[in-house]
């Protein structure tokens, strides 16, 4: 069973954004439409609902638009690379955090929530999220 293709007035009220979101993040490249309807209209996956929600928590967290457009189009990475980076990079974080004045512990702190936010964003995001 397949699911119906959505028009942009769909999907907008599914995801809960306005139409202009939709029209929005299609221009950015962060949505692309399935197909075209017989009368020119974009239709777009059900699964695109998700895909809004993503960009939304991604936005929340402060990534740019831009960035994240970057980031959804781009082909497959070695996680095992990116996921040994991160890990280097809470190493040293730890470690600064460790010697670092009672001063700057506040700024630290936020890094470190902010750090644990996105990564909580990245354990939400679907397995099979669509790459356009």
């Amino acid at each position: 069973m397949t699911e119906t293709l959505l028009k942009i007035g769909e999907l907008a009220a599914r995801a809960e954004v306005s139409a202009r979101t939709v029209d929005y993040y299609t221009t950015m490249g962060l949505l692309a439409p399935a197909q075209r309807s017989a009368g020119n209209y974009r239709l777009y996956n059900p699964a695109d609902v998700e895909r809004i929600h993503l960009i939304q928590r991604l936005e929340a967290q402060g990534i740019p638009l831009g960035e994240i457009a970057t980031a959804l189009t781009a082909g497959p990475h070695d996680m095992n690379e990116l996921l040994a980076r991160l890990d280097d990079d809470l190493k040293n974080l730890a470690s600064v955090t460790e010697t670092a004045p009672a001063e700057v512990h506040g700024l630290l702190n936020i890094i470190a929530t902010r750090v644990h936010s996105l990564i909580a964003v990245a354990m939400q995001i679907p397995p099979d999220l669509p790459i356009l």
